[in-house]
């Protein structure tokens, strides 16, 4: 091979590569997988991410391992996976606002942290609408009284959210959009200490998933006036649509797991699998019931024509906050 043609050394050297690649794949998974979660524990992506791991592990015969990787509203986990090795063993918990980060880095004049095309979609498992959550105590009992106020009284609500541009800061703009209504924005790491936040009185309302709130809704504590979804949700049935009160405005803060994009075929193909398979897992049911988040499962071809069309709206929705620093 020393004195071999350049074009058969590198011929050779390739083919060995993809040898060994395809040997790999075969054997996965031999170790356990770390499964990142961009945000802080407690929120909706963390919530989805402990039953999933413990149903995928099951189903691969391998752990799988949550790391918390927070910051910048989910991008600094995001951008690990998009770099890290396309072996199947980093995978990514992420939820819609994977689609909005690289065009809010454009907005602000940086370097996107990542790529949509740097990711392939193995599974979507929830599709859960925000709710607008206040304090039990607050002087709104209705979404009505809400928004009269908030209209009333610019910049006098302020909400907290996951972190600029993320998934509980774009609906809370989409809806001041649409009512003619100013709110203040206070950024958080996540939905948890956004909650903690609002629980504490230093907040006067959050957007959030259901499951984050729906346990201080039953014990008195918080109160929810509206939700961004299409119809109710089954775990608040006496909270109205948005749609439902006169406002044209839909977001769903859903939750998927995705791995990077050079990711071998057989892999992902096992991976698609095990999703697929976790939804007859009883454990991983009861998980979501406890939840009370509704499985909104999807598969990779599925999820895809769906991560399109909810990317493209929420490209849109960032594009009409413009630049927030």
């Amino acid at each position: 091979m020393r004195h071999a043609h350049p074009w058969l050394r590198f011929f050779c050297a390739t083919t060995l590569a993809a040898l060994a690649a395809i040997a790999s794949a075969q054997d996965y998974p031999s170790r356990p997988i770390t499964l990142i979660v961009p945000f802080p524990p407690g929120g909706v992506a963390d919530n989805v991410a402990r039953p999933v791991s413990q149903a995928l592990g099951k189903q691969l015969g391998q752990p799988l391992v949550i790391e918390n990787k927070q910051g910048a509203g989910g991008g600094i986990g995001m951008a690990q996976v998009a770099k890290a090795k396309p072996d199947g063993y980093t995978l990514l918990l992420a939820l819609s606002s994977i689609s909005i980060i690289p065009e809010a880095d454009k907005i602000l004049g940086r370097a996107p942290m990542f790529q949509l095309e740097q990711f392939v979609p193995i599974a979507r498992f929830t599709a859960d609408p925000v709710v607008l959550a206040v304090r039990a105590d607050a002087p709104w009992k209705t979404y009505a009284e809400f928004a009269a106020f908030a209209r009333a009284n610019p910049r006098k609500v302020n909400y907290g959210s996951s972190g600029n541009y993320g998934t509980m800061h774009v609906p809370m703009e989409m809806l001041g959009a649409a009512i003619g209504a100013k709110f203040t924005h206070v950024p958080f790491t996540g939905a948890a200490p956004a909650v903690v936040a609002l629980l504490g009185g230093t907040l006067d309302a959050v957007a959030t998933g259901p499951s984050t709130v729906v346990q201080h809704v039953n014990a008195g504590k918080l109160r929810v006036l509206a939700n961004w979804g299409a119809e109710r949700h089954s775990a608040l049935p006496d909270v109205p649509t948005l749609r439902e009160l006169g406002v044209a405005v839909e977001f769903a803060q859903w939750a998927g797991l995705f791995a990077p994009a050079a990711t071998p075929e057989s892999v992902v193909a096992m991976l698609r699998k095990a999703a697929r398979d976790a939804q007859d897992d009883a454990a991983f049911k009861q998980a979501f019931v406890t939840l009370q988040t509704p499985l909104a499962y999807l598969d990779a071809p599925a999820f895809r024509a769906y991560w399109d069309a909810d990317a493209k709206k929420m490209v849109e929705a960032v594009q009409r906050i413009g630049k927030v620093e």
